[in-house]
């Protein structure tokens, strides 16, 4: 490494903001190069598809710093540049005018790019994906002049999307291939509640049911299910998943996982030495899990840019935590720790139709996953509770008289 290194980070979203912010925090007195391919400074991505939808947060309220604190940190920002290639050998990173920028160390944050619907009319204009800032200053404009939309997908974002839109006076169809909304994240059991919570709050709910068309000449104006249904729409909302941005690292050879994101070790390093990657394009070998896992959620864009960060500068930090995630939709809002897999046996404690609970995924005994459902500060203990790994008895689990902290320390 040069007397005075640079550290290049390729992506502004989460994971590569904090890492530069970690950077600095960690002693790094190098260069800083910062870059992403939108326009706007770093921002938080979660309140897209809930407040600044409906238009109660500003640009100002979700970005990570504002100007003045990216240069008070001497972060070398580039916005609005794409990189179109890496030379490995002779470590610089090209942009697309040509412009060439050495690295030391390179972080890869590219993150991850919604999935179109593979139909007729999936290209019309009316026809909404969400990913960006910009994505959401058109969709909010769009729904402000909507009497009635269809959201396909009924996963996290299509969901939270439903939710905003109902609680802007909307009328919403929301269509899900499977049998409850959630249903390939948290199963149907608790999946159910929030097929519930929808319906209770005025959506129209078609599960079960796949696209074949958006119709429309000019722009959508509804949508075609499977069984012929015609569901009208002012505008379309499609939320059917994401696809790494891994396209850059494969190019220039680094392992990338049959289009699961770019493969890096418990440290984050990719195949090339030097070379890094965290948030959702990163597909991670957990040392806990003892598996791959891409995460597509704020926490682990956070911390992982955190770690990878410190591992550029030598730390050889593992990056073992568990998977964390919140979502609110109407008056529910929820967090969820571990890794769920639908097919396990869930546990309640307390009773979801009060609208405050928790729910438990086991395996062999064990929790592997647990969700705070309107009850607060109980996150950090249900964490130690998955990460103990010891089995624990059902009727504990669901006794609400039994303090959480001693299922932790029993």
């Amino acid at each position: 490494m040069t007397a005075s290194p640079t550290h290049v980070i390729v992506g502004a979203g989460l994971a590569g903001a904090n890492a530069a912010r970690a950077l600095r925090e960690e002693g790094f007195d190098g260069r800083i190069v910062l870059i992403g391919d939108e326009a706007d400074l770093p921002y938080d991505r979660p309140p897209l598809s809930k407040q600044y939808l409906r238009g109660e947060t500003s640009p100002d309220d979700i970005r990570v710093l504002d100007a003045d604190g990216w240069s008070q940190l001497d972060v070398d920002l580039v916005l609005g540049a794409a990189v179109t290639s890496v030379d490995i050998d002779g470590r610089h990173v090209t942009f697309g005018n040509g412009t060439t920028v050495g690295w030391d160390r390179l972080l890869l944050a590219t993150g991850a790019e919604p999935r179109a619907l593979p139909v007729r009319g999936g290209d019309l204009p009316g026809v909404h994906l969400l990913r960006r800032l910009a994505d959401a200053d058109r969709l909010r404009a769009a729904l402000q002049r909507a009497d009635r939309i269809v959201v396909v997908g009924a996963g996290w974002l299509g969901s939270e999307v439903a939710a905003s839109a109902r609680q802007m006076g909307v009328q919403v169809s929301l269509v899900e291939m499977g049998s409850v909304p959630l249903a390939r994240t948290l199963g149907e059991r608790v999946g159910s509640i929030y097929r519930d919570l929808h319906a209770s709050n005025g959506v129209a709910l078609h599960m079960r049911a796949s696209v074949t068309a958006i119709l429309g000449d000019r722009r959508a104006t509804g949508v075609q299910l499977h069984d012929g249904t015609v569901l009208p729409a002012d505008l379309v909302v499609v939320g059917v998943g994401v696809r790494p941005r891994a396209q850059l690292a494969s190019r220039v050879g680094l392992a990338v996982g049959n289009g699961n994101g770019i493969e890096v070790d418990a440290e984050l390093q990719t195949s090339a030495p030097g070379i890094y990657a965290a948030g959702d394009v990163a597909s991670a070998w957990h040392p806990v899990l003892n598996r791959r896992l891409r995460v597509e959620h704020w926490a682990n864009a956070i911390h992982q840019g955190r770690v990878a960060a410190a591992n550029m500068l030598g730390a050889n930090r593992p990056y073992d935590r568990q998977p964390y995630f919140f979502s609110d939709q109407y008056d529910l809002g929820m967090e969820l720790t571990g890794h769920p897999d639908p097919a396990m046996e869930v546990v309640f404690r307390g009773d979801p139709s009060d609208g405050a609970f928790m729910a438990f995924w086991l395996a062999d005994g064990r929790v592997s996953a647990a969700m705070n459902a309107n009850i607060w500060d109980v996150t950090d203990t249900l964490r130690e509770l998955v990460e103990s790994g010891r089995p624990i008895a059902s009727e504990r689990l669901a006794d609400p008289s039994e303090p959480l902290d001693a299922l932790v320390s029993s």
